[in-house]
């Protein structure tokens, strides 16, 4: 099979992150019998730097052309005082807008051999954490008006039915093949544009009666992941509480360097990433942890190209190099490894390992 990946390796970490998980690719596809062509994109403070734009309009066309978009991190202080309309995080958010893509799904889970790392007591680590936070990705207050007038600023936060009830039907639609629980997290006790959530999912939960719905307020839900993760199966929520709360729930399973997650529209084109950011304090110091980048690449595989048993090859080889007592520092200490019998490595020493644990 023949697919062309749009590349945005970004800033920061980005470029190290990314080559990790373009070998993995490469590997993959040697194993398989497929051929990956990447395009590389410009994007986030490297497009600035070289454009004086986040994402050129040409650079979108090539995402628009490719089958998905394998994207690293962009961003950083060196950018800060960029105008706002012009900060690298606003390519992010063209990025998505162009490509139709409106579901950002996190995957919160804590992999075995992590279990120790997990800033969590351990008596709520043992009952499990496994569950995936559906963002609206496209809507709410990161895309309204936003305006400074004098001493006054102004966020506009507003939804339609059609986008509550498209990232409602991809919850109800991932809990179905999950455990068949949903939560649905708002604020209706202050908000219309929550009030208007709940309703509709209320209406859409008639499609779908196999599936447990409820309902949690997000200051309510901040609480629970770190009290009770085990509860949850899927969470579905808007833009901005579902970037809280995302975050939160990535640093519950050890390290946010673990965490993949893919953001789909109504095709197969899709765009994925890690979770964390560019981390500049660490570029160029082969510190940064590839596993994010490299479960991202497979998700991709298994989303957008419907490669099952090459997204399984690529965790497991996963899962191996852990069990074998490897982790970067984002994981742990230097100490912490060393009284637990685990093995400090870097960016591309780990990349190299799970490489070569990849088997079809």
């Amino acid at each position: 099979m023949d697919k062309t990946i749009a590349v945005i390796r970004g800033d920061g970490i980005g470029p190290e992150i990314v080559r990790q998980a373009l070998l993995v690719l490469d590997r993959i596809a040697d194993l398989f019998g497929h051929s990956f062509t990447y395009t590389d994109v410009d994007m986030g403070g490297c497009a600035i730097d070289k454009y004086g734009d986040p994402l050129p309009a040409a650079e979108l066309e090539k995402c628009l052309a490719s089958d998905s978009v394998l994207l690293g991190a962009v961003g950083g202080e060196k950018w800060n005082d960029v105008p706002g309309d012009m900060r690298p995080e606003k390519g992010l958010l063209r990025l998505r807008a162009g490509l139709g893509v409106y579901s950002n799904n996190r995957p919160a889970k804590i992999w075995k051999q992590l279990a120790s790392a997990s800033p969590l007591k351990e008596s709520i680590v043992e009952k499990g954490i496994d569950f995936i936070i559906v963002r609206e990705l496209t809507g709410g207050i990161y895309f309204g008006e936003h305006k400074t007038e004098g001493n006054t600023a102004t966020d506009v936060l507003t939804y339609d039915e059609s986008e509550i009830e498209r990232i409602g039907r991809i919850g109800f639609e991932t809990a179905m093949k999950r455990k068949k629980r949903l939560c649905s997290v708002e604020k209706s006790n202050v908000l219309d544009s929550s009030r208007l959530w709940k309703k509709v999912m209320h209406r859409l939960a008639d499609e779908y009666r196999e599936v447990e719905l409820s309902d949690m307020l997000v200051d309510n839900c901040a609480m629970q992941i770190v009290k009770n993760p085990a509860q949850f199966d899927v969470i579905v929520t808007e833009n901005m509480f579902g970037d809280i709360l995302s975050d939160e729930a990535s640093q519950i399973t050890g390290s946010i360097g673990m965490i993949p997650s893919s953001s789909l529209g109504a095709g197969k084109r899709g765009l994925y990433e890690p979770i964390h950011g560019s981390a500049p304090d660490i570029a160029g110091k082969d510190l940064a942890n590839p596993i994010g980048t490299i479960l991202s690449a497979a998700m991709m595989l298994l989303y957008s190209f419907n490669m099952e048993a090459e997204a399984s090859a690529i965790e497991k080889a996963v899962s191996e190099v852990l069990d074998a007592g490897w982790r970067t520092a984002d994981i742990m200490p230097q100490e912490t490894a060393e009284a637990v019998g685990c093995k400090l490595t870097g960016c591309s020493d780990m990349g190299r390992k799970i490489l070569d644990k990849i088997e079809k």
